[in-house]
């Protein structure tokens, strides 16, 4: 009896002690393959995440790779101008939220407000950023414009990321960007992508919020070829039917595509809206490729937006193509 009792006594402590030791191992491994850590509680490099952004010393040409662990992280964050090869991986799409709550017209105290730009809670401006496995969001409710993220850098890849808020949800404003998501889920109301960017969709899903009318608003510059692609992705919404436009033009020679999406009950059969400006008919291109869906019916759709042929999609529609020249690296 005794000699069972210390048999189980010492299997209890060997597999006490292979447990720490397999969680030593973890954790020796997260910082092995990262060189930096984030966790809110402290195990990690630092317990924030911009901390973690401020030690990138600028123009690295080599890539810097942040773990940010499980937490909500409420900060407003900044990648810097020459902070580049930053990349950003989170321990899980679900439970790694980078949140802050400002919104446009959020006085500046200086007597005016902080603006749309401004209200961003988290901006990009260093070029080959990237994040993986991340929910960003603004917080601050529908309460006008109120950004999630706003990218003015290049070459910027966000793969199973999350972007949530309200109107304005993702700005990606700069003309000279360019910018790749892939499964991603983006949600919002009025015009909840928007900017001059050139970016492609792959395979996200576009949620319309209830309280909106517009999904894009680009402003695509007259000089680029592309605005806003969108590429096998799915809109869906829990707004009523017939209640969303896919876009309106915030500038005259906006270009917004939506190839191979499937559509919900939620797009008007008119498709596109002209913001009250008949002349951006004529100057801007909005187009749709094999649309699917109740939204998808394509016979009602303004005169003037477009129906793609099969040759147009092969031709010029290519990502590295819409890109010019850039070819997103997934990891």
């Amino acid at each position: 009896m005794i000699f069972n009792f210390l048999i189980a006594s010492v299997f209890c402590i060997n597999c006490s002690i292979g447990s720490v030791s397999k969680e030593i191992q973890d954790k020796n491994s997260v910082k092995n393959d990262y060189d930096i850590v984030v966790d809110a509680n402290g195990t990690g490099n630092y317990t924030t995440v911009q901390a973690a952004l401020n030690s990138v010393a600028l123009s690295k040409t080599t890539e810097t790779k942040i773990f940010i662990k499980n937490g909500i992280y409420k900060e407003k964050l900044e990648v810097v101008l020459n902070q580049n090869n930053v990349t950003l991986i989170g321990e899980s799409k679900e439970k790694v939220l980078l949140t802050y709550d400002d919104y446009a017209s959020k006085s500046n105290g200086a007597g005016g407000t902080i603006g749309t730009s401004g209200s961003a809670s988290f901006i990009i401006t260093g070029n080959d950023f990237k994040a993986r496995n991340i929910t960003f969001e603004n917080s601050s409710g529908p309460v006008g414009q109120a950004v999630a993220v706003r990218i003015d850098g290049d070459k910027v890849v966000f793969e199973n990321c999350s972007f949530l808020g309200f109107q304005d949800t993702l700005y990606p404003r700069d003309d000279t960007s360019r910018q790749y998501y892939k499964n991603c889920y983006i949600e919002g109301t009025t015009d909840f992508i928007f900017g001059g960017s050139t970016v492609v969709f792959d395979q996200c899903e576009i949620f319309a919020k209830k309280g909106g009318s517009y999904i894009t608003a680009a402003n695509t510059p007259q000089s680029n070829a592309y605005g806003f692609v969108f590429l096998n992705c799915k809109l869906t919404t829990n707004s009523g039917d017939s209640s969303y436009y896919l876009g309106r033009p915030w500038r005259n020679y906006a270009r917004t595509v939506f190839l191979k999406c499937e559509m919900g009950p939620h797009i008007k059969p008119a498709g596109w809206h002209n913001w009250g400006k008949p002349e951006a008919e004529s100057t801007t291109f909005y187009a749709e490729y094999l649309s699917t869906g109740i939204g998808g019916n394509t016979s009602a759709r303004v005169k003037w937006s477009h129906q793609l042929s099969s040759e147009q999609f092969k031709k010029d529609y290519a990502v590295k193509t819409v890109l010019r020249g850039w070819k997103p690296v997934l990891k």
